[in-house]
C-alpha cells in the first residue's frame, strides 16, 4: 500500500555553478547538512576526474579519481550526463546514480561549471534542471580566496580569474543567482530554492490526492 505521507513523484535536479573559489562546495555541503537534520535526504553527485588527488582529498568523497583510459571508456558508453576538460583535466557527472535518485524522489545537486550545465540541459530527460549561479562578492575577494587556498601558482590564479570573468557572462541562463558574501545567508537562500520546488503541487500529488480522497469518501458516505 502506498504511504500517503510520502511523495513519490520524480524529484528535481539542481545545478550549482560558480568559478573556482566561489565557495559553492562549502555552500552545498552546509545546505545538505541542514536538510539532513530535518530528516530530508539530498543526493550530491560526486564527479569523476582524471586529475590527481590533492592533499586531504579522499576517493569517492571529493571526486571519483580515475585514469584517462577509464574516463574515455565511460564517455564511449554514454555514462556521463556531462563531461568537460577544465584546466587540462577531465571532469564528468555519472548518469545512472543521478537518474536513479531522481526516480526515487530524491533531489539531486550537481556541482558543475557552466560548460557542464549546458550539456546537462541537452541530455536531461526529466523536469527542467533548476540552475543556480553562485557569485563571489568581488574580484578582490575571489582573488584573495584563490590565494588563500595555496593550491595554485600566480599564473594559474590569474587564469582562473580570467575564466571567472567569462563564466559570469553565462549567469543570465540560470534560474537563480546567489551572491556568496555571507555564508549563512547564502545557505538559507539555496535552502529556500530547494524548498520552493519541493512544495509544488505536482511534487505533493500523492499526499494531496489522499487528503482530497478522504473528504470525498467521508461526504459520499453520508
Amino acid at each position: 500500500m502506498t504511504d500517503p505521507t510520502k511523495n513519490q513523484a520524480p524529484a528535481d535536479l539542481f545545478i550549482v555553478s560558480s568559478p573556482s573559489g566561489g565557495g559553492k562546495t562549502t555552500l552545498i555541503n552546509q545546505t545538505i547538512a541542514r536538510f539532513r537534520k530535518q530528516g530530508i535526504e539530498l543526493y550530491f553527485s560526486v564527479s569523476h576526474t582524471t586529475r590527481t588527488p590533492r592533499s586531504g582529498e579522499e576517493q569517492g568523497r571529493e571526486y571519483h579519481f580515475v585514469d584517462r583510459p577509464k574516463f574515455e571508456a565511460m564517455i564511449a558508453e554514454d555514462g556521463f550526463l556531462e563531461h568537460a576538460t577544465v584546466h587540462d583535466n577531465q571532469y564528468g557527472t555519472s548518469r545512472q546514480p543521478v537518474v536513479d535518485s531522481v526516480d526515487r524522489g530524491i533531489d539531486v545537486i550537481l556541482d558543475i561549471d557552466v560548460q557542464g550545465a549546458r550539456m546537462v540541459k541537452t541530455k536531461w530527460r526529466g523536469h527542467e534542471p533548476v540552475k543556480i549561479f553562485v557569485f563571489p562578492p568581488s574580484y578582490e575577494e575571489l582573488k584573495r580566496r584563490l590565494q588563500q587556498r595555496g593550491l595554485d601558482d600566480p599564473a594559474v590564479i590569474e587564469r582562473r580569474l580570467r575564466n571567472a570573468g567569462r563564466e559570469f557572462a553565462e549567469y543570465g541562463e540560470y534560474n537563480h543567482v546567489i551572491i556568496n558574501d555571507d555564508l549563512e545567508r547564502a545557505v538559507r537562500e539555496l535552502e529556500s530554492i530547494i524548498i520552493s520546488r519541493r512544495i509544488r503541487p505536482d511534487r505533493q500529488q500523492i499526499r494531496l490526492d489522499f487528503i482530497v480522497g478522504q473528504f470525498q469518501k467521508h461526504f459520499a458516505d453520508r
